[in-house]
């Protein structure tokens, strides 16, 4: 305790209430309020491209796929941050769909690997190829630095919003 009466626990509190007012996290929160809705839109834009039937909230799935190689089921559920059963639900559609298929783990016969399909790959690759397209030229103006400081800052941003 302080000479003032408070601890160390309420003056970071304190401090941190004081933060949010501060004009800084004030237009942050505007900001990335307008880029989620907007990625929000996109995602389901991208997931109609991929495959008309395909939901907006499964094409987190197939990027991951893309870029990881085949995964269990339940290493997926963790990196999106569902549950079994909805990991279960949204593979069965994609499966149905022919973007992905299921194999048993070599490692364990009580696993599955999931991995995209031929067709999964080359959908995602088109799409994936058409935003960053899409990204180029909406930021045409920007310095190629730039881009790479707004990539390092918002993999800051994305590794503490993990903790």
């Amino acid at each position: 305790m302080h000479e003032d009466g408070k601890d160390d626990g309420h003056r970071a509190a304190g401090a941190a209430a004081s933060a949010v007012d501060q004009p800084a996290f004030l237009a942050l929160e505007r900001e990335l309020t307008v880029l989620l809705r907007r990625a929000r839109a996109s995602q389901g834009e991208m997931a109609r491209e991929v495959h008309p039937d395909l939901e907006s909230s499964a094409y987190g799935l197939l990027v991951r796929l893309d870029e990881c190689g085949q995964q269990r089921a339940t290493e997926l559920a963790a990196y999106i941050g569902v549950g079994k059963a909805t990991m279960s639900r949204q593979l069965r559609a994609l499966e149905d769909l022919g973007l992905v298929a299921r194999e048993p783990d070599p490692a364990d016969g009580r696993a599955w690997l999931v991995a995209l399909t031929q067709e999964g790959h080359d959908r995602v690759r088109r799409v994936r190829e058409a935003r960053r397209a899409r990204y180029a030229g909406r930021l045409a103006d920007w310095d190629t630095h730039e881009v790479m400081e707004l990539a390092r800052l918002l993999h800051q941003l994305n590794r503490g919003m993990e903790k």
